[in-house]
């Protein structure tokens, strides 16, 4: 399948989608599209159980919303939330690998993966800074970050328009590791990887249960477990599961 903005590859179980519009990365109509339908791809393919997602380039993942496109910002901002919002509730689990700055749409793209990797350099910043421009996160971030750092913290970084290094992500938690510089993507394919071991119908079920008892009540995301309980605790991998703890051996998931 060819892909105009975007490189696609797939390494063993790992899918591997590179956001490749240099200098920058920015996000236009074509990347989305293009995102979308590497979604596609792999979510039919069975032998991929994780994906990853990264800049091309050693400055920085995406700079954001491409304004040479700004007559068609609402279309794109549409698109835009539909494409994040359909990472966030991706049946396999996506790692952000961020190599640099990940500022505007670019950094509602990695809040939108389930888990989210980045350098540490003096270049490397994340951040909404749309204030600074007289408009606000309109793919996601204004919803999104709250939910990952808290209403406090949120407030301030976007009111502001702050943009922090790793290390201050990291422990604010909005992201969950701090790459040494070279080790980026060594450090996400082991967490792809260690994803990829799991058993895949468990975390299609704690995917979607997370996601949306985050958006509902709690009677309603009890419901959602309770329905994922029901469809795990009959599968073979829960059998299998069970069989190795039994044992003493690792277990061979299949998402069967």
């Amino acid at each position: 399948m060819a892909y105009e903005t975007i490189i696609v590859e797939k390494e063993g179980n790992i899918g591997i989608i590179t956001l490749n519009r240099p200098p920058a990365n920015s996000v236009n109509f074509a990347l989305l599209k293009d995102l979308d339908r590497a979604l596609d791809q792999f979510e039919e393919d069975k032998e991929v159980r994780a994906l990853i997602i990264t800049g091309a380039g050693e400055k920085g993942f995406s700079a954001g919303f491409d304004v040479t496109e700004a007559a068609r910002a609402a279309e794109i901002g549409n698109k835009g939330r539909a494409v994040f919002s359909r990472i966030e509730r991706y049946p396999k689990p996506v790692v952000a690998a961020i190599n640099g700055y990940a500022l505007g749409g670019g950094c509602e793209l990695t809040m939108a993966c389930h888990f989210r990797v980045m350098v540490s350099t003096e270049k490397a910043k994340i951040g909404c800074p749309e204030v600074n421009l007289g408009i606000i996160p309109g793919w996601g971030g204004t919803q999104r970050l709250p939910r990952l750092i808290g209403k406090t913290r949120a407030l301030d970084m976007l009111v502001f328009g702050k943009r922090i290094n790793a290390p201050e992500a990291l422990n604010i938690g909005l992201i969950n590791k701090v790459s040494e510089p070279g080790e980026l993507m060594n450090d996400a394919n082991d967490l792809a990887h260690r994803l990829a071991k799991q058993a895949p119908l468990a975390v299609k079920a704690i995917l979607e249960s997370v996601t949306v008892g985050l958006e509902t009540t709690l009677e309603e995301g009890l419901k959602v477990e309770g329905k994922n309980l029901n469809m795990v605790s009959s599968s073979k991998d829960a059998i299998e599961g069970i069989t190795a703890f039994l044992e003493k051996r690792e277990a061979q998931f299949k998402g069967e």
